[in-house]
């Protein structure tokens, strides 16, 4: 699995509320909601934001809450892939069951910046700035995840299980 796209970089802390605000959560229509992702922080990101397109953030990523919607949105607005320094627990499990694919490391969080072009090889866990050649190395995912996540999620991944 590999991803590739421009980056949008976001600080330290970024929880759930700011991810996808409390308020729009009448809907569980992802599409609905996506159209409102980052826009407390960032209110043109749902414009510029494209399929494939990688989000690069600090510290303590998906913080707050333990909904689903805000991976959910994440993944929905086209995001293929989040490069932290570190992920809140229940976000990065979250992320990992609706198949958002997510990597923490501390040198390409710090290094990479917005607007950058990045590609991610997933199983290999390298990460390439295309924009100035820097690599960096994050912990691949072992292969069960990689199913799950290649599966576009949990769920997924059991039906296919199934069949």
């Amino acid at each position: 699995m590999k991803a590739q796209g421009t980056v949008f970089k976001y600080a330290d802390n970024i929880d759930t509320d700011v991810i996808i605000p409390a308020r729009y959560l009448n809907t569980q229509d992802a599409q609905e909601l996506a159209k409102h992702c980052m826009e407390d922080i960032d209110t043109s990101f749902i414009q510029k934001v494209n399929q494939g397109d990688i989000m690069v953030a600090g510290w303590n990523f998906g913080c707050g809450s333990s909904r689903e919607h805000a991976p959910l949105v994440i993944k929905t607005s086209g995001i293929d892939c989040v490069i932290a320094k570190s992920f809140a627990r229940i976000f990065y499990r979250n992320a990992i069951n609706i198949g958002l694919p997510i990597l923490e490391c501390e040198e390409a969080a710090d290094a990479i910046a917005a607007g950058d072009k990045v590609s991610v090889n997933f199983d290999t866990g390298e990460i390439l700035d295309e924009t100035t050649g820097a690599t960096f190395k994050a912990q691949p995912y072992p292969a069960f995840l990689q199913k799950i996540i290649a599966a576009g999620g949990l769920m997924n991944s059991i039906k296919e299980a199934q069949q």
